[in-house]
């Protein structure tokens, strides 16, 4: 799996050991994060990236900032999976749907923070690209119906909700035997995915609804909660 980073849109380009220093960072914290949660101290990520705490403040001035850009980024690896993915239904539904969560299954370690559920946020561009996400997912959702390819009743919601529940770790499930599972559980999932249906789903929540918290609240704590 990798531990890059996606490309920042619209921010100036940094210097080659700047990058570099950033850039191992935002591996530390996601490393960190998936072990810890966020409320890790921000020295011992700093350790884990081979720089000093001042580097890090330099390029994050706070643990919200950190926090942010890490969501950013796996929001944004997200979009960039689901738009290739939303060229490949205009063809084949079911298998663009099985090479978006095979892609971001594989990428897992980008997604530190759970796409649904995680820390919040006030940083619109977080809730901009949930909107993206789920307006590529549903481009992919409305070819499967229109060629009877995919159940009619699926949703985007459906989509994120099962690969960030299979993405998520298993505390002390060793890593071979998280990724059979993971591998096992999509092979279920996309079964389900088949018009060939045997149950009627209950009503899904909405995009909406799901992503509502991301908007902190006026007057809350600025600390993000725990995934």
């Amino acid at each position: 799996m990798t531990g890059s980073t996606p490309a920042r849109r619209g921010t100036p380009r940094l210097r080659a050991d700047a990058a570099r220093n950033r850039a191992q960072i935002l591996a530390a914290a996601r490393t960190a994060f998936r072990e810890s949660g966020t409320a890790v101290p921000l020295d011992e990520i700093a350790r884990r990236a081979g720089v000093n705490i001042a580097t890090l403040y330099r390029r994050f001035p706070d643990r919200d900032a950190l926090i942010t850009q890490v969501l950013l980024d796996g929001f944004t690896f997200v979009l960039d999976t689901a738009r290739t993915a939303a060229k490949t239904a205009r063809t084949d539904p079911l298998a663009a749907v099985e090479a978006f969560l095979q892609d971001l299954i594989d990428h897992r370690d980008l997604l530190a923070l759970p796409l649904i559920g995680g820390p919040t946020t006030n940083d619109p561009r977080a809730r901009e690209l949930q909107r993206e996400i789920a307006v590529a997912l549903e481009e992919i959702l409305a070819e499967g119906r229109t060629r009877e390819a995919l159940r009619p009743d699926l949703s985007a919601v459906d989509l994120i909700t099962t690969v960030a529940l299979i993405c998520r770790p298993l505390p002390y499930l060793p890593p071979g035997q998280a990724t059979a599972l993971a591998a096992r559980h999509l092979g279920v999932f996309l079964d389900g995915l088949r018009p060939d249906r045997t149950r009627t789903l209950p009503p899904a929540p909405t995009h909406e609804e799901v992503t509502a918290h991301l908007a902190v609240e006026a007057g809350s704590a600025d600390t993000p909660t725990e995934p």
